[in-house]
């Protein structure tokens, strides 16, 4: 049973500290927004979209270290280039999400936190996990020390 369970942890590691990660910046970005709503508490009609837009803010700045050390392991010397690259990514995963929000509930006429809930963020975790993963955080072939890849491109230099 015991070695079962860590032929698992071999085998899905990375997606379950995805996963770990995303409930953690999630309870960060929602912590972030009770702060600001506690701040920002005034009435100005754009209060929302500004408080929004910030815990979005907070969510990326905590999201990126995390996935960058624990999620993906990455050694890239070049961070303010791979943050952009994620910033970016979650750029496009949030409009996609605003997409995604506008169609479920104003043209399908679907409960908001239904579409939020089992649509919209289900949808934007695997977006963001395949741009982490292919865009960001991609290894070259020698990073993974996977077998022939990295031992042809060692031998052929």
């Amino acid at each position: 049973m015991i070695e079962k369970g860590k032929e698992l942890w071999i085998k899905y590691e990375e997606l379950i500290v995805y996963l770990i990660v995303g409930v953690l910046t999630t309870l960060v970005s929602w912590a972030a927004a009770f702060l600001g709503k506690l701040v920002l508490d005034m009435d100005i009609s754009w209060q929302n979209s500004l408080n929004n837009a910030f815990s979005w803010v907070v969510g990326v700045l905590f999201a990126y270290p995390t996935n960058r050390r624990w999620v993906f392991k990455s050694t890239n010397p070049h961070i303010f280039k791979e943050f952009t690259g994620f910033a970016s990514s979650r750029i496009s995963t949030l409009i996609m999400d605003v997409v995604i929000m506008w169609l479920t509930v104003n043209v399908l006429s679907m409960n908001y936190w239904i579409a939020k809930i089992f649509i919209s963020s289900v949808i934007v975790m695997i977006a963001n996990y395949v741009f982490s993963k292919l865009l960001v955080f991609k290894k070259k072939p020698a990073e993974t020390g996977s077998g022939e890849a990295a031992s042809e491109q060692v031998t052929s230099e």
